[in-house]
């Protein structure tokens, strides 16, 4: 790496710090604003944030490899995982930011569960912020050593430096300015990378020399590149589809709707998020395949090298920014990599915190806890939590890889169906949402680490039925009515028809 894109790296890790600052002299008066920010962010804040906080680093290097390596068969998760986010802005965003404040304003997932459904036994409470921690702490983690391998692979440090300085940042700018400064700087990465991810594929096809010219080398190389089913399956198309199903039991992005600060603004919310996702996943599918091009044309010894490794190929959004870039200009595209990866490592971080401060320090240790304590409390789990996993990440083991690799499935399984009903339907109960969760989230891990002949099926699949399927006949069996549920139901209603 040379001066200028440590300049450039530089200048951002002090523009991370510099909003964590803004974010504790702003907004950092009590735990209510520390973890969700007191309910006062913006469309434009929401949307993006949203979006930073689910696109990690896969989407600047995973999604371009992929799409190199096999052609535009690559997109169906693509697809998946858009229309799975604008159906989750439809149906679930609205009415989970009105009823969590309904649900005497529940600021975290488990707080919601225990008042949506009165559960006086505080079991939901108590299984939700397991999930939470257990697995964000591991998610955690992973997003650690992919700073760490970035800095390792992109910028030639060591990876316990690069582990060290990614974790340094994430941790100070989160401790000190909690949801606000998470959000800030989730908008300022998403920013980053959509402008990198439109940039760099229309440097690479005027290079090339336009558009007919890109597609017609594409063309040459095999058909099968521009075929969208080649190498697919029904199985396979449907798993990558399904993926979709995840966004409506993502803590981290569901908590941004949770704190927009007025409902109705999700629909500008909603417009701004779909058209920043349709930009970055677009422009990240068009990198890996312009790519084809471009080393059949100029570099045909690093297209031997692409085409003989998909790890390899995965490098080709680094390559592109030193390739056809000054450094300095290389280096802000390369913080867009770095960008992806923090933006998830924060928002995780920072649900993980709120779930150790409100949902157990708060309901078991101390219930009379002030909000100056509860705001020690918080910034202390923010240290507790990234502590463990930056000791994870130092000698990442596969077993804890793996796990994490699978936790979008287990929390869209444990979480999706039971966020779905609790919010569109009034029969739903605490009992069916309780063995929904367990069922959903062990149906995933069952079908992760048994042997079995399905393996092809994305295991969300499974989960994600067997759990909706749980909810709806417990609830049918044990459902009493409830006046006070049945009030705030049509509360929710009433304002929702408003909009």
């Amino acid at each position: 790496m040379n001066n200028y894109e440590y300049i450039s790296i530089g200048a951002y890790l002090l523009l991370m710090i510099a909003i964590g600052v803004y974010s504790y002299r702003k907004s950092t008066n009590n735990s209510e604003e520390f973890l969700i920010g007191g309910r006062k962010m913006g469309a434009a804040v929401t949307a993006l944030s949203a979006g930073a906080a689910d696109m990690s680093g896969w989407l600047l290097m995973g999604v371009p490899g992929a799409m190199y390596f096999t052609g535009l068969s690559s997109a169906w998760i693509a697809i998946g995982l858009t229309t799975g986010a604008f159906l989750n802005y439809i149906f679930i965003a609205p009415r989970l930011r009105v009823y969590t404040e309904v649900a005497q304003n529940s600021i975290t997932l488990p707080v919601f569960f225990e008042n949506r459904f009165k559960d006086k036994s505080q079991l939901l409470r108590i299984i939700s912020a397991i999930f939470i921690l257990v697995f964000f702490t591991l998610y955690t983690s992973a997003g650690m050593v992919s700073g760490g391998k970035l800095f390792e692979s992109a910028f030639g440090l060591d990876y316990t430096t690069g582990l060290i300085a990614t974790s340094f940042v994430v941790v100070l700018y989160t401790f000190l300015g909690g949801f606000l400064a998470v959000s800030l700087t989730d908008f300022v990465q998403g920013t980053i990378m959509v402008l990198a991810l439109v940039i760099v594929p229309i440097v690479v096809m005027y290079e090339i020399g336009g558009v007919g010219e890109t597609f017609s080398l594409i063309e040459s190389k095999g058909p099968t590149y521009l075929d969208l089913f080649t190498g697919t399956t029904t199985i396979s198309i449907l798993s990558l589809l399904a993926w979709g199903l995840g966004y409506c039991g993502q803590p981290h992005i569901l908590v941004r709707f949770m704190a927009i600060g007025d409902a109705k603004d999700l629909k500008k919310a909603r417009t701004i998020g779909m058209t920043w996702m349709i930009f970055t996943v677009a422009g990240a599918l068009l990198v890996g395949l312009v790519g084809i091009a471009y080393m059949m044309k100029f570099d045909p010894t690093t297209m031997a090298k692409f085409d003989g490794s998909k790890t390899e190929a995965e490098t080709i959004f680094i390559y592109f920014s030193r390739v056809l870039f000054h450094p300095l200009i290389a280096g802000f595209l390369l913080t867009a990599i770095l960008a992806a990866v923090m933006s998830t490592i924060s928002s995780q971080l920072l649900v993980t915190s709120s779930s150790l401060t409100e949902d157990i320090y708060k309901a078991f240790v101390n219930k009379k806890a002030t909000p100056g304590q509860l705001l020690k409390a918080s910034r202390l789990s923010v240290l507790i939590v990234a502590v463990i996993a930056v000791l994870l990440s130092l000698d990442p083991k596969d077993s804890i890889l793996n796990l994490v690799g699978n936790a979008w499935a287990g929390f869209g399984s444990a979480f999706g169906p039971l966020i779905v009903l609790s919010l569109l339907w009034k029969k739903t109960t605490w009992q069916g949402a309780l063995v929904g969760m367990l069922v959903g989230g062990t149906t995933v891990l069952f079908w992760v680490y048994l042997d079995h002949p399905f393996k092809d099926w994305y295991e969300i699949i499974p989960g994600f039925i067997s759990s909706l399927l749980s909810i709806i006949v417990v609830s049918l069996f044990t459902y009493k009515p409830n006046a006070v549920i049945e009030k705030e139901f049509d509360e929710v209603d009433e304002i929702i028809k408003g909009f």
